[in-house]
């Protein structure tokens, strides 16, 4: 039997190993948050179709639809609340709020195009923290009220955070993979 403590990649093989412990906030808060994006890669790796498989009915949480669901996180706080600009989130809307993960099908086309969203997004977001000229940079969120880079970064951390736990289980589901 294996434990669940030897189900993880070795350092050697994990893109999350380099995460900073000490230093600056800015470098942590980035690395914090590329190793959570990164764990989500993980817990995708090497599925297609498989990755629709929904968790258990009624439930239409799936990684796919985890991945869509980022991609339009990642538009929302970076994109429009501290860009300030007009993007409509990808998959959800005010008549489908739930199209992140209702239409997370198991179809090729839609599994390549969530990645290539998301990757997007991703990049997006990475070029928005880099140009900052520091944490303080604001935004207007019509829930949140005024919101720094600081929080957003949090915020994004705690999110991808969450996410991956289910991300843990909808795994383990679709093919037993444990750890990663």
């Amino acid at each position: 039997m294996t434990r669940r403590a030897e189900m993880f990649l070795p350092e050697d093989r994990d893109p999350r190993a380099g995460t900073r412990t000490t230093g600056a906030e800015l470098p942590m808060l980035r690395d914090m948050l590329a190793a959570q994006r990164a764990t989500l890669e993980l817990k995708c790796a090497g599925l297609d179709a498989e990755l629709a498989r929904r968790a258990v009915p009624p439930s239409t949480l799936s990684l796919l639809g985890l991945v869509r669901h980022l991609a339009d996180v990642e538009r929302r706080w970076f994109r429009q609340v501290l860009a300030g600009a007009d993007a409509p989130p990808r998959y959800s809307s005010a008549t489908d709020p739930d199209g992140d993960f209702d239409g997370a099908v198991p179809d090729a086309e839609v599994v390549a195009e969530a990645w290539r969203s998301w990757r997007d997004e991703v990049a997006y977001a990475d070029r928005f923290v880099a140009a900052a000229p520091d944490l303080d940079v604001t935004g207007t969120d019509s829930w949140r009220g005024t919101v720094s880079l600081r929080w957003v970064l949090l915020h994004l951390i705690e999110e991808y955070a969450r996410h991956n736990g289910h991300a843990d289980l909808l795994r383990e589901r679709t093919d037993g993979a444990r750890g990663l």
